[in-house]
């Protein structure tokens, strides 16, 4: 079995996120239907996750204030902006801005999650 590749333990990269939610069980369900975030309980008893790439976890945590401003905005990617924002609004959350092309043909968008965190879509160039 290999072991770590240098990229998985880069100085700066980002590999936890807490995310605040008023239920940690909608959230977790939310984040799994729309993204395929892969959900799992940690030997404390808490929802945990990994994204589709298995490269960032996190957990969600209550008692936190979510934030529905514009301030630090997390982006995940995605293969389907519009696609991806359907799913997110058949499971609760809403769309803050509608996806929004760039010049190099990739694109972004945000949206607020069940909780009311708002967070951003980036879809790369076809």
């Amino acid at each position: 079995m290999a072991g770590p590749t240098h990229e998985e333990f880069m100085n700066g990269k980002i590999c936890y996120i807490e995310i605040p939610a008023s239920s940690v069980t909608l959230s977790a369900k939310f984040y799994e239907a729309v993204f395929g975030w892969t959900i799992r309980r940690r030997d404390d008893g808490q929802h945990a996750f990994s994204d589709g790439e298995g490269g960032v976890s996190g957990t969600w945590v209550v008692g936190r204030t979510p934030d529905p401003n514009p301030g630090m905005i997390t982006y995940i990617m995605v293969d389907d902006i519009d696609a991806t924002m359907t799913k997110i609004q058949a499971s609760g959350g809403k769309l803050a801005t509608p996806r929004t092309p760039l010049p190099r043909g990739d694109a972004w968008a945000t949206f607020i999650d069940p909780a009311d965190n708002l967070l951003g879509l980036y879809q790369q160039p076809r």
